[in-house]
């Protein structure tokens, strides 16, 4: 193989990233690209699985890393990269290892995007519901409602941010949910705990959970989950890091850069649809302070404000609706790490010729 790092590349494509946080990491490119210029790309594969190549590459990470010819920049050069030695299975088996870690891979990938969709929809209904009130306006205009619209009111009164159901009020989330109620204590019999990182999530993805033996683990990890918990970074709040705690161990702690929502006085799905809507995440980072790092503190996240209807079986409606939603999206979620975890295992194995990939 050899490698270029100039002119548009056609797909497949095997790109590695030779700078800053980026180095030695493998993409797999699926349509024709313009490769940047903080990238290694794979010109000619000479005959090799452009799939088996990524996967190859994927399993050298450790390795790539290590040739850093950088100093305060860490840098891959492609001269370090070429010679490299390698031994390359046949066709036939790079196309076996190839399809064995893809299937995990586009198992991964379509959970995800059913993830995006059922989201979405739980959104999409907290929009409709609760910021546009749609039924509210669909009952002041005689529109033939459906079942749950008989729910809402049919006309508005002011308030002081606008417009708001008769019989509603707008109050701040912490009117309805507890903001780090539950902080591990020397009291708490744990032997062994399960620690989430800030790093590790983003947008409702936990990509590892740390074990560590107790007084072992990090100093910030402390904040205790409990079923039903909205967790939310409080450092660089615009990124959406957060991730919804649905039956977790007793022994889940998160970091202290989180601020963890406990619902009180409404169901866990509107508690997490009210603080996952993209406003949030925009306003938090906009207020928050500080320079590499902005952060705010966790009052800033009660502070935010909600719309709380007057007759409860709304959200009991909304409830019944999106937290089976919810609820499908953790599962693939927690299939996703366990595939992942699988594919990481089986990575090594398949390239070194420890297990057969003639299944």
């Amino acid at each position: 193989m050899s490698f270029h790092d100039t002119v548009m590349a056609q797909a497949p494509g095997v790109v590695l990233g030779r700078k800053g946080n980026s180095i030695g990491r493998a993409h797999y490119i699926t349509e024709d690209y313009w490769p940047h210029d903080t990238t290694l790309w794979v010109k000619d594969f000479k005959g090799n699985n452009p799939k088996f190549v990524y996967y190859f590459f994927v399993g050298m990470f450790d390795r790539l890393q290590s040739l850093d010819v950088g100093s305060a920049n860490p840098t891959l050069n492609r001269n370090h990269v070429h010679p490299i030695p390698v031994k390359w299975p046949p066709p036939t088996e790079q196309k076996a290892i190839a399809d064995i870690l893809g299937t995990l891979d586009d198992k991964i990938e379509l959970n995800r995007r059913m993830n995006d969709t059922l989201e979405e929809i739980a959104r999409a209904l907290f929009q409709s519901w609760f910021v546009d009130f749609d039924p509210v306006r669909k009952n002041a205009e005689g529109v033939s409602p459906r079942p749950e619209d008989f729910l809402f009111p049919n006309s508005f009164e002011d308030s002081e941010l606008g417009e708001l159901p008769t019989g509603w009020r707008r109050t701040s989330i912490s009117d309805v949910c507890d903001i780090n109620e539950r902080t591990l204590s020397k009291k708490d019999d744990l032997p062994l705990l399960e620690y989430v990182e800030i790093s590790e999530v983003n947008r409702g993805d936990i990509a590892n959970i740390s074990n560590y033996s107790r007084g072992e683990e990090p100093s910030r990890a402390r904040r205790r989950l409990r079923h039903g918990d909205t967790v939310l970074s409080t450092v660089r709040p615009d990124r959406g890091s957060y991730f919804l705690a649905l039956d977790p161990p007793d022994n889940r702690v998160a970091s202290t850069g989180f601020a963890v929502l406990t619902p009180t006085k409404a169901p866990w799905s509107y508690v997490h649809a009210a603080m996952t809507q993209p406003g949030v995440f925009e306003h938090l980072g906009h207020v928050a302070d500080g320079g590499a790092y902005p952060a705010i503190r966790p009052e800033v996240v009660g502070a935010w404000k909600v719309a709380v209807p007057d007759n409860s079986e709304v959200l009991d409606a909304f409830h019944r609706t999106c937290a089976p939603l919810f609820e499908k999206a953790e599962a693939n979620r927690v299939q996703c790490r366990m595939l992942a975890t699988l594919r990481d295992l089986l990575l090594p194995k398949l390239l070194n010729e420890k297990v057969s990939a003639k299944l």
